[in-house]
């Protein structure tokens, strides 16, 4: 990250499998009972989380030479999706989570910001006509840190 030099980071909260909710797998027009791999994680500079990030990747984008979605660890997504040719970001949506949502608790965990909701995109990616749906929600030290 450009604001951020050499003081990057990602921190993974969870990766595992899960359903995913009603409106995400509608999007990924996937059943939505079908599995998904869960990855959420806090990108952070220095020891300061700027972004949350969720991202669900259905299994269908995974077979192929996109199996290595599964062993991304501490290494940045956006990194990987970006380097793939002919990436297209189909769709996305803003969003608010609020301090009463139970999402809220897991953007800020680790973060000790003080705010009463946090503004965010969810961005639809296709990946060699297979989709991955990202959403990040940037929290107010992100814009404390722009110059």
């Amino acid at each position: 990250m450009e604001f951020c030099p050499n003081q990057f980071s990602v921190r993974v909260i969870s990766q595992r499998w899960a359903k995913p909710k009603n409106d995400e797998a509608k999007l990924l027009n996937i059943p939505y009972r079908q599995t998904v791999l869960l990855r959420q994680v806090q990108l952070l500079c220095g020891k300061t989380v700027c972004v949350y990030a969720r991202s669900i990747i259905p299994l269908k984008t995974m077979h192929g030479r996109h199996r290595r979605l599964r062993y991304l660890g501490e290494r940045p997504l956006g990194a990987y999706l970006f380097s793939i040719p002919g990436l297209r970001r189909d769709r996305q949506q803003l969003a608010r989570i609020a301090r009463n949502d139970a999402l809220f608790d897991i953007a800020t965990s680790g973060s000790s910001q003080n705010c009463e909701h946090i503004w965010g995109r969810r961005s639809l990616f296709i990946i060699d006509h297979k989709p991955l749906l990202v959403s990040e929600f940037f929290l107010p030290a992100l814009f404390e840190n722009v110059k």
